[in-house]
């Protein structure tokens, strides 16, 4: 069998979600399938760790797809003639977006569409470019893998895609994110918040991870609390905007808060370690990958009562309305002065994280290629 896949978010040092995910699955699946030959397209030059192993092609076609109408140039034209060239067996996009144009089995990884819900977070012309071409490409793939229940529930919901087309591929999270000594906090702690504790967010600064309400609700902790606790962000602020900076600014305890922006994977794993608790309440999200790594580090978590937080949270977490500023705030007093419920937190999280690995995805999206395979066998008779 002859897969082609869209790689072109496997970026080195810039990996993130989607990133993550396409790495930990496409390393897996090439590795544990030998007998199957993997096209990887690249809309830039790519680091050879990227190249798994012996049966992978890479591809470089351009141009850098960065922009919504380079988006429709590489995937209408440059991705439909390598595909219309290859005629593989399949076509694998891990970020969601199709050729419309090529007649190429395909599975769409659609992790989300909380543009659909939330179209003024993004700028005008990607959300234009989201809510018109990805209702297309759902309607378009042979198979859709998402990465939760929720997920799979909203694309069936909001694009009357049929659920039995729709496979849930869970995300797994990395074998990095581990507790480490107490020392070892202190030592970190140290360098970053000059010794002092933290609550801490990690994520692209983007409208829906809700970053003005965890900034507000931080502030009216730090009123009542009167204590030392600090709130670290990790992640660019690509997605910055007016609402955030006007939260901010007006911040009593702006002081208090620490922008450290990306990290490497073994940076981010120690700091989250080291955290008193992660405060992670998005109003929309797919997954959630930082949920688990916290419970992998027995921190415990803050996150959102709404979309898939609870589904993959469950009882391992404490949590919040994304739109009250006081039941945000109430939670973190309770997670930094209860030391019973943060023991309960982290044995539930302990348990809980283990449901999830990056094995048990891989072996689900590749049942999803199969399934796909078989679709497209039965078709032709």
């Amino acid at each position: 069998m002859e897969i082609a896949v869209n790689t072109r978010l496997l970026l080195k040092n810039k990996l993130e979600g989607i990133g993550w995910f396409t790495f930990e699955t496409l390393k897996r699946i090439t590795q544990q399938h030998p007998e199957h030959h993997f096209y990887f397209i690249f809309d830039r030059n790519f680091d050879e760790e990227f190249i798994f192993s012996e049966n992978i092609t890479p591809i470089i076609i351009g141009p850098q797809a960065r922009h919504p109408f380079l988006f429709i140039w590489w995937f209408e034209l440059s991705v439909y003639d390598v595909l219309k060239k290859l005629k593989p067996d399949v076509f694998l996009s891990p970020d969601g977006y199709l050729s419309l144009k090529s007649d190429v089995p395909s599975i769409a990884v659609i992790h989300d569409i909380n543009f659909a819900h939330y179209p003024k977070d993004l700028p005008f012309w990607v959300r234009k470019y989201y809510n018109y071409f990805f209702p297309r490409f759902a309607k378009k793939a042979t198979r859709i893998a998402t990465v939760s229940e929720y997920s799979k529930k909203d694309i069936y919901e909001t694009y009357g895609i049929e659920n039995s087309t729709i496979d849930v591929v869970y995300n797994g999270v990395n074998s990095l994110y581990k507790p480490i000594n107490n020392d070892e906090q202190q030592a970190l702690r140290n360098k970053i918040t000059q010794g002092n504790p933290y609550f801490i967010f990690v994520g692209a600064l983007h409208p829906r991870k809700n970053i003005s309400n965890l900034l507000v609700a931080f502030d009216a902790y730090k009123e009542k609390a009167n204590n030392s606790m600090k709130l670290i962000l990790v992640g660019e602020k690509y997605w910055w905007n007016s609402k955030m900076e006007s939260a901010y600014s007006n911040l009593k305890y702006k002081n208090d808060v620490v922008f450290i922006g990306r990290l490497s994977p073994t940076g981010l794993a120690s700091v989250m370690a080291s955290a008193t608790a992660l405060t992670y309440i998005p109003y929309h999200e797919g997954f959630g990958i930082p949920i688990l790594e916290a419970m992998c580090c027995n921190v415990p978590v803050i996150t959102s009562n709404v979309t898939s937080m609870p589904e993959v949270a469950s009882d391992a977490a404490l949590l919040v309305d994304p739109f009250n500023i006081n039941e945000i705030a109430e939670a973190m007093h309770n997670i930094s002065n209860n030391e019973e419920l943060r023991k309960s937190l982290i044995e539930k999280g302990q348990k809980r994280h283990a449901h999830f690995s990056w094995d048990k995805t891989a072996n689900a999206l590749w049942q999803c290629i199969e399934k796909t395979i078989t679709t497209t066998q039965n078709a032709k008779g």
